[in-house]
């Protein structure tokens, strides 16, 4: 390499990492990371890409901008409560205060008072309990996929779980109810038709075999017209005469009815109807974190506890600390935003509007997360150019906004407003990026 070679003016590993913003990045980057970043930029100088010059101001912005994790916050404008490419339910102040103190060493399987073990989660079953009175027990699992695993295979084991062909769901990412049940060991009876089935399919297929009886909530999705389907009730009946559990796979999470959701069948409701066990998640409409929740009756609860597989999908110590903070707590933002007044989510959008130069337009929210499909939630929202939606997705703050109609939606429901300062000035940011500051002018 000779004299003249610009590579001898990249900065020495040595120095960089010397650097005072390097050593203070260490409070919060493992030597490994900020190393990494260190080598990649000097890599770029080494191939010609990258200016001997920049490496330590690229260095300096890489360390000062990289967090722990890869995860970036998200103001979702989108209008959709519960959007799972988001994580689903974003957390109430209590839930993420939970997180922190469970954080650390806490008596998640400990009494304090006689120093032995303890049953796992004790104050979060109470707390599900004391929310959903209905139930005679609890228990919690990572996710609702474990909980049907779980309830089908200590309930039904080899033998067979009856279901009607139109409650046979695909779940998110291609996962279906009957693969996910059959890979179990236990067997699907299948009974009736996509849009009918009659009590008496259910009574044909009962039998010696039958391990259980399960009906699934078809939450994602709607079929109308010439339908029929066996309600609870009338379940309850032909389980008790054939003595074998009845199991209701809810999905969304509902604990109680709610007056704007009234075709959401509720836990509390399943329950009453004669269900044994219900299923329900965490992360959908109760607006806590992942969580398979299992409610019923006593001694099925306790079955389902006593299995070899609980232990295999039992929910960690930071879940349960926020699942109970999200039943015990404040009101979650799950709750808030699927019952925020539109004449003010108005208000908010025209704020907005008025400060970058662009129309209102009406705009409904979705419940989402394959909760109440196609039930509408009346709102506004700001309507800019379709091309501003890249900039606010790579934006800091990263907005993600709905793209319909040729147009970038801004919904504010989802959004804290706390954070409306933020979002002008990430939209105002977004404008000027894409050469349009001022937007479309209001008609």
């Amino acid at each position: 390499m000779g004299n003249d070679d610009p590579r001898r003016r990249i900065p020495r590993t040595d120095r960089l990492l010397a650097l005072p913003e390097v050593q203070r990045a260490r409070t919060r980057l493992g030597e490994d990371v900020i190393r990494s970043v260190v080598l990649g930029f000097q890599d770029l100088a080494r191939k010609g890409e990258l200016a001997p010059g920049n490496v330590e101001p690229g260095v300096l912005a890489a360390v000062s901008a990289r967090g722990a994790t890869s995860l970036r916050p998200v103001l979702n404008a989108t209008g959709v409560v519960v959007h799972t490419n988001l994580g689903r339910a974003a957390l109430s102040r209590s839930a993420r205060e939970a997180l922190l103190t469970a954080a650390g060493y806490v008596d998640v399987e400990l009494d304090l008072s006689s120093g032995s073990r303890s049953q796992r989660g004790t104050g979060t079953r109470q707390a599900l309990l004391q929310a959903c009175p209905a139930a005679g027990d609890a228990l919690v699992v990572n996710n609702g996929a474990a909980a049907l695993l779980l309830a089908t295979t200590a309930l039904a084991g080899t033998r067979e779980v009856v279901i009607s062909r139109g409650e046979l769901v695909e779940i998110g990412a291609g996962f279906r109810l009957p693969e996910l049940i059959e890979s179990t060991g236990a067997r699907l009876r299948e009974v009736g038709t996509t849009n009918r089935t009659h009590l008496s399919d259910y009574e044909s297929a009962m039998g010696e075999q039958t391990g259980c009886l399960l009906k699934v909530h078809p939450s994602n999705f709607r079929i109308s017209g010439f339908t029929c389907s066996v309600d609870i009730g009338q379940l309850r009946k032909l389980a008790d005469a054939h003595d074998i559990p009845l199991v209701v796979d809810l999905g969304s999470g509902l604990l109680a009815p709610d007056p704007l959701l009234p075709e959401e069948p509720d836990v509390t409701g399943a329950l009453e109807a004669g269900a044994d066990v219900v299923i329900a998640s965490g992360d959908k409409l109760l607006g806590g974190p992942q969580a398979g929740l299992l409610f019923g009756r006593t001694d099925m609860i306790a079955r389902l506890a006593r299995h070899p597989l609980a232990r295999a999908l039992r929910a960690d110590k930071l879940a349960l600390a926020a699942l109970e903070a999200t039943v015990s707590g404040e009101e979650p933002p799950v709750a808030a935003a699927l019952h925020a007044d539109p004449g003010q989510l108005r208000e908010r959008a025209e704020t907005l509007a008025a400060a970058v130069g662009c129309p209102v337009v009406e705009h409904d929210g979705r419940v989402g997360g394959g909760g109440a499909p196609g039930v509408p939630l009346p709102g506004w929202a700001v309507q800019l150019p379709e091309n501003v939606a890249h900039a606010l997705r790579t934006g800091v703050p990263a907005v993600l906004p709905r793209v319909h109609g040729g147009a970038c939606l801004v919904d504010l429901r989802c959004i804290p407003e706390d954070d409306d300062d933020r979002l002008v000035q990430a939209v105002r940011t977004a404008l000027a990026r894409t050469g349009d500051p001022s937007g479309t002018e209001s008609s």
